[in-house]
C-alpha cells in the first residue's frame, strides 16, 4: 500500500447522500465464523492463518467482482494500518493484533471483510449519508455470495455462532454515524441518550467503541441480534430510529436559529476563520472548527464551501492521511500541527 495515493472513502464523504446533513455515514456488518475452526481467541496461529489461507482462495462475489486488494495485515508499516482504521476499512483491535490476519478491500472502497478479527470473517459496507436499506440488500448478496465458497458456523436454534454472544443470532451491526450540534448546544442530547437507552441501542464515538464523541459525531448501533431477522433491525434502524434522532437534531436547529442566528453565524463563521488563518491545528481542534463549520454548511449559513469538502477534511485531517498528505512523518513526538494548519488554510481558500 505504501506507493497509493489515498482516496476519500466512498462511505465518508457524500455530501449530497439522503439526510447528509445530520447523517455522516451508514454501515452494516456481519459477523461469520468457519466450520471447523475455534473461535479466533483459541486458535493457535497456523489455525489462523489456515483461515486466512480459505478465505483468500474464495470468491467473494458482490463487490468484490469489480475487484479485490488483499492487505496482509501483519506485513503492513504503522501508517498503512492507522489509515485504513482512519478510513473505517479496519477495526481498532484489527491494527493492534499480533496474529495472522488480513482485510480484502472492493475497488471503491466501501467494503471491506477483515479475515480473523474478533470471529473469522467481519464483513462490512458503508455509505455516505442514510443509506441501511441499500447496504443491507448489498449484504445479503455479499453473504449469500460467500456462503457458496465457505461453510459457515451456524445453529438452527441459536442462528450464526460468534465469538460475542451479543452477536450470535443473525450477526449483524448496523449503525449511523450521526452529526448531533444542535442538540449539543441546547443542551437536549440526554432525548438521545434516553431513546437509546429504551431501544437498547449503543452509543459511540467517532471512531466507535472507545472513541471520543469528538465533534458532536455519534455512532449509533444495535446490540442485540438473536431473536430478530436481519430485515426487522434495518427497517427499525432506517424506518424509525434514525429519522427520529435526525428529526431531534433538525428542531434543535431550527430552535438555534429562531432563538438568536447572530449567535449562531459567529460560531459557524468563528470556526471557519480559524481554520482559514491558523498555523497551528491539533487533530482535536481540526475535528471542532470542521464539525462547526459543518453545521453552518448544512443550514446554509456558510456559503461557498460544500458538505462534501467538509466531509473529506473530516478524514484528511487524521494523522495517517495528513502524513500521506503532506509527507509529515508519524508518531515519535512529532509534531504535526502545522502541517495540519497548512494544509486545511490551502483545502479552504
Amino acid at each position: 500500500m505504501s506507493g497509493d495515493n489515498p482516496s476519500p472513502l466512498d462511505g465518508l464523504v457524500g455530501g449530497d447522500a439522503p439526510m447528509a446533513d445530520c447523517v455522516l455515514s451508514s454501515r452494516v456488518r456481519l459477523a461469520r465464523n468457519l466450520v471447523g475452526f475455534h473461535f479466533v481467541n483459541r486458535c493457535s496461529p497456523d489455525q489462523l492463518s489456515d483461515v486466512v489461507h480459505r478465505v483468500q482462495s474464495a470468491r467473494l462475489g458482490g463487490p468484490f467482482e469489480s475487484g479485490v486488494r488483499w492487505v496482509n495485515v501483519q506485513g503492513t508499516t504503522p501508517v498503512d494500518r492507522l489509515l485504513l482504521f482512519e478510513r473505517n476499512l479496519i477495526s481498532r483491535p484489527f491494527v493492534e493484533s499480533p496474529h495472522p490476519r488480513c482485510v480484502a478491500i472492493s475497488a471503491d472502497e466501501s467494503t471491506s471483510v477483515m479475515v480473523n478479527e474478533e470471529d473469522h470473517l467481519r464483513l462490512q459496507m458503508l455509505a455516505p449519508g442514510m443509506q441501511l436499506r441499500e447496504l443491507s440488500n448489498r449484504m445479503l448478496v455479499l453473504d449469500s455470495s460467500v456462503e457458496r465458497s465457505l461453510e459457515y458456523a451456524f445453529h438452527p436454534r441459536f442462528g450464526y455462532l460468534t465469538a460475542c454472544t451479543t452477536n450470535v443470532g443473525t450477526g449483524i451491526r448496523v449503525s449511523a454515524m450521526l452529526h448531533l450540534p444542535a442538540l449539543a448546544l441546547v443542551q437536549e442530547l440526554e432525548k438521545v441518550q434516553r431513546a437509546a437507552r429504551e431501544l437498547q441501542l449503543a452509543i459511540r464515538g467517532f471512531h466507535g467503541e472507545g472513541t471520543e464523541a469528538l465533534g458532536d459525531f455519534y455512532q449509533v448501533s444495535n446490540q442485540t441480534t438473536l431473536g430478530r431477522s436481519e430485515q426487522d433491525i434495518v427497517e427499525q434502524f432506517a424506518g424509525s430510529i434514525v429519522p427520529q434522532f435526525v428529526e431531534y437534531e433538525r428542531a434543535a436547529r431550527r430552535a438555534l436559529i429562531e432563538r438568536d442566528p447572530t449567535a449562531l453565524d459567529d460560531r459557524v463563521h468563528r470556526a471557519l476563520g480559524v481554520l482559514r488563518a491558523c498555523r497551528q491545528l491539533s487533530l482535536e481542534e481540526s475535528i471542532k472548527f470542521l464539525a462547526r463549520v459543518r453545521l453552518g454548511v448544512a443550514l446554509g449559513r456558510i456559503e461557498g464551501v460544500s458538505l462534501g469538502l467538509i466531509n473529506q477534511l473530516l478524514l484528511q485531517v487524521q494523522p495517517a492521511h495528513l502524513s500521506r498528505a503532506t509527507g509529515c512523518a508519524l508518531g515519535n513526538g512529532r509534531d504535526d500541527r502545522g502541517p495540519r494548519a497548512d494544509f486545511v488554510r490551502s483545502s479552504l481558500r
